[in-house]
């Protein structure tokens, strides 16, 4: 590694341990930490597994001190490690020849016919779904939350309603 790049790394270290961005961090953790936690839970369907990818994420964060625009990096990057997570476990299950688990909530018909339909969903169809519907962002939001274009979140949600639209139908 060059000098020059060292220095610039040894900085980057030394600002993290500021007490403004530390303060920071700590009121931005506390604003965060459970609406991350829903959109991890509803992205990967376990508390559990989505407090674990938050934490990793907010860990991800305080080691990142360019980062300008946190909150929209926190969603960006939940979804990212939820969607990873989801597809292991999919792995996991088909190789071990195990079915998808149930919800351990005893729900109502309707209820359990949307969580069915949800469930359906891919993993970033279901996250933008929750964006809009849960969290009530705007386009331009969720089109940064899931890294594409405002254009692809029009696709993702026109998609992901005729899908639902398709189960709630049939059921």
């Amino acid at each position: 590694m060059e000098p020059i790049a060292a220095a610039v790394r040894l900085q980057e270290v030394t600002v993290l341990s500021e007490p403004a961005v530390r303060g920071d961090f700590d009121a931005l953790y506390a604003a965060q930490f459970a609406p991350m936690v829903r959109l991890a839970c509803v992205t990967t369907g376990s508390v559990p597994a989505a407090e674990d990818v938050v934490q990793e994420v907010f860990l991800a964060l305080l080691h990142r001190p360019d980062v300008r625009e946190p909150t929209a990096w926190l969603r960006r990057a939940v979804v990212s490690r939820c969607t990873s997570w989801v597809r292991r476990r999919r792995l996991e299950r088909r190789h071990a020849g195990q079915p998808e688990p149930e919800p351990l909530v005893p729900l109502g018909p309707d209820a359990i016919a949307v969580r069915a339909g949800l469930a359906r969903l891919r993993p970033r169809h279901r996250a933008a779904i929750f964006l809009r519907y849960y969290l009530d962002l705007s386009e331009a939001d969720i089109a940064d939350a899931l890294n594409c274009r405002p254009g692809t979140v029009k696709s993702l949600l026109h998609r992901a309603h005729s899908a639902l639209r398709e189960h709630l139908d049939d059921h």
